[in-house]
């Protein structure tokens, strides 16, 4: 069985999790992304992770890196973008409790490369939450057909490749935002609906 690789941030709790891709959702899509000075946050998605947070929903990312299986970069190189990518979000006021990552290639025909469901499970062993009670939100279809299949709630952001996935409809998630803080006014909104809907079920 192939390795599952992880970057681990720190927090345990009992709590919905929002699992978010990293590029061309959190930041800019830049191919094979391998120089930390190259992340750069989108616009919107401070303001929405930490709309999120605020709600106290826990934030981790879940992103394919197969720039690593194809020698592209190691996981050095990984490990410093990914600490960049936090410090950027540090200096507004959002933490991440985890980055998970598959550095495999399709032909590795890995457990942990999305949509296939491998590093959810991991999130959810290690953080203790339901996939089902979670939220994905990607802009590629691999990461709505993830939340999918694990019964998620799930966010399409027209950032990165989405509006193009948007156009072509192939795939058909829950919500289909600008950005990630329309992503987190959808997820808010729904939170609120279920709340009354469960007190509307207790008064009848």
């Amino acid at each position: 069985m192939k390795k599952v690789s992880q970057f681990v941030g720190s927090g345990v709790g009992k709590k919905r999790f929002v699992l978010l891709d990293r590029d061309g959702t959190i930041i800019k899509e830049c191919h094979y992304l391998c120089d930390p000075e190259l992340v750069e946050l989108l616009p919107g998605a401070a303001e929405g992770l930490r709309l999120m947070a605020e709600m106290g929903l826990g934030l981790v990312a879940i992103t394919n890196q197969s720039g690593i299986g194809r020698g592209f970069f190691d996981e050095t190189r990984l490990f410093q973008i990914h600490q960049r990518l936090r410090e950027l979000l540090k200096l507004e006021g959002v933490h991440l409790e985890n980055i998970y990552f598959c550095p495999h290639t399709p032909a590795d025909n890995c457990q942990c490369r999305k949509p296939r469901t491998g590093l959810i499970e991991s999130a959810a062993k290690k953080l203790g939450f339901k996939p089902e009670h979670s939220f994905v939100i990607g802009d590629k279809p691999c990461d709505i057909e993830l939340g999918q299949r694990v019964g998620a709630s799930t966010v399409l952001v027209r950032t990165g490749y989405g509006a193009e996935v948007a156009a072509q409809k192939t795939v058909n998630p829950d919500f289909v935002v600008e950005n990630l803080w329309e992503a987190a006014l959808a997820i808010q909104g729904k939170i609120a609906f279920n709340k009354m809907d469960r007190a509307n079920a207790v008064r009848v």
